[in-house]
Formats: structure tokens, C-alpha cells, sequence
């Protein structure tokens, strides 16, 4: 065993699950680390060299965070050293604007971070799984899977696409010879600042010259309502069930939340 997996399971002992958790600087997945990491060891990633500073300051006392900088389109070989029993691929951006006009590149971004880079997580750490006998792989993906919105056709096809690799995951791994949980998490509208930034990312480039150009105050009113309208200021709902999906031990395969919008997502898919 690496002399650093060796240390880590000397300090918190075998009976402590390791998981790591990508994308956790803030947002909806902060309140699952405060759950979580009383009674289990947590690798915590982040992006950026800010965002890991601003990690390690928030967790500095906590001896059971350890926090990480992680590019997941580039860093992934830096998991070699780690023993991990969970893996909860959280990671994502969102890039928005009109498929008409958007400029490809920022689509291929929104796959390679949402889709690519967590498939080759899951790849990279489920090896690890197998030659323990057992392991769990959560994958956060987005009601928006379901109901896509106008303008963030590149982050709802990217969910989809993720949602889909999930399933497949779940079902391959039901012919594995070892016991990796396959769990699908798909959150609706929660008020963490995410939401926000995603619909306003397309101005960059709309606001210079879209197809769109005389209809932007339009589309900027009508989003800001609909933020304001549907954004959960709360966040236990899906703080309880991503901990479930971490926790349980037999996991369903799929979790939403909230209640209201998972069953707006269905209605809607019944009627088109």
C-alpha cells in the first residue's frame, strides 16, 4: 500500500469510509460535507488555486477534510494515491446560449468537464473498487436532464448525456464480480449563486451580436422571474438525499429533489 494511504488509514482507522467529493467549493454540496464528515474521511476537490485556499481556510479545523486541487480534465492521475471507498462526481460548469449561435467550443467544454472528465473518473477510481471488492460511485446530474431550458441547451444535453452514462453504469455493474453501487442524483432549482451565473454566461456573447440582440432584456426579465419563482432557498431536501445516496446501505438507483419540480419534469416529459 502507498505509504500515503498507509498514514490516512492509520489516522482515521479502516471502519471510516474515504470519499471523494470533486467540485466542492460551495453550493448545494456544502451542507453534505457538514453532514458528512463528522463520522467519515472526505477528500474535497476543487478547481483553481483560489478555491483551494478558500477550502482549506473553511474546513482548517476539521481534521477529517482534506482538501485538494483537481483539474478532472487534466489532474486525474494525481487519484493514484488515494484510497477511495466513494466516489461523488459533483464536478461540473454550465455554459449557456442559443444552440443556434453558441460557439462550439464552449459546448465541447460543457461535455468535456460534465460527461468526459467524470467518465474517466469513474474509470480511473472504480479499478481501485474492484480490487478492494467493493466501492460506490454517486453521480450528480440535473433535473434539467428532463426539462431542458431555453439558452442552456449545452448544460441540459451535457446532464442528459451524463444521466444516460450513469444507467449504463448501473447496469454494467450489476455484471461485475465485485459490489460498486452505481447511484444517479438529480437535483432540481436550488438558490446557491450557480443558476445565475449559468443563464448570464450567454450575454458575453449576446450582447454584441446574437440573433437574439432585441430580445435580450426580454430574455434577462423573464429568467430573473423565473429564478425567483422556482429556485429553492432551502437546501436540506437535496442535502438529505445526496447524503442518502452516499450512506444507504442499498442505495436506490436514482434520487431527485425536490419533490415539486422532479414531478414538474415528469409532466413534462409525459407531454412531449
Amino acid at each position: 500500500m502507498h505509504i500515503l494511504n498507509l498514514f490516512v488509514n492509520i489516522i482515521i482507522g479502516d471502519d471510516m469510509r474515504k470519499i471523494l467529493i470533486t467540485g466542492a467549493r460551495s453550493g448545494m454540496i456544502f451542507p453534505v460535507i457538514q453532514k458528512l464528515k463528522k463520522n467519515n474521511y472526505l477528500y474535497v476537490t476543487v478547481h483553481t488555486s483560489s478555491e483551494l485556499k478558500y477550502v482549506k481556510k473553511l474546513y482548517e479545523n476539521d481534521e477529517n477534510v482534506e482538501c485538494l486541487k483537481l483539474d478532472m480534465t487534466e489532474d486525474i492521475d494525481l487519484l493514484d494515491d488515494l484510497d477511495i471507498d466513494i466516489l461523488v462526481c459533483n464536478g461540473a460548469i454550465a455554459e449557456s446560449g442559443s444552440l443556434f449561435e453558441m460557439p462550439i467550443s464552449k459546448l465541447k467544454q460543457n461535455f468535456d468537464v460534465n460527461v468526459f472528465a467524470n467518465v474517466a473518473l469513474v474509470q480511473k477510481v472504480s479499478k481501485k473498487m474492484l480490487e478492494k471488492g467493493y466501492g460506490r460511485i454517486v453521480i450528480i446530474s440535473s433535473l434539467t436532464s428532463k426539462m431542458p431550458l431555453p439558452f442552456l441547451g449545452s448544460y441540459s444535453s451535457s446532464k442528459a448525456a451524463l444521466s444516460v452514462c450513469g444507467l449504463c453504469l448501473h447496469y454494467e455493474s450489476l455484471l461485475l464480480p465485485k459490489r460498486i453501487d452505481v447511484v444517479l442524483v438529480e437535483p432540481g432549482l436550488y438558490r446557491t449563486g450557480f443558476n445565475k451565473l449559468a443563464f448570464d454566461k450567454k450575454y458575453e456573447f449576446m450582447d454584441n451580436k446574437s440573433f437574439f440582440d432585441k430580445h435580450t432584456q426580454l430574455i434577462r426579465k423573464s429568467e430573473n422571474i423565473y429564478l425567483w419563482l422556482f429556485e429553492k432557498r432551502r437546501l436540506n431536501s437535496i442535502k438529505n438525499k445526496i447524503c442518502e445516496a452516499i450512506t444507504a446501505d442499498k442505495p436506490h438507483f436514482r434520487y431527485s429533489a425536490p419533490f415539486s419540480h422532479n414531478l414538474i419534469a415528469k409532466i413534462f416529459n409525459l407531454l412531449h
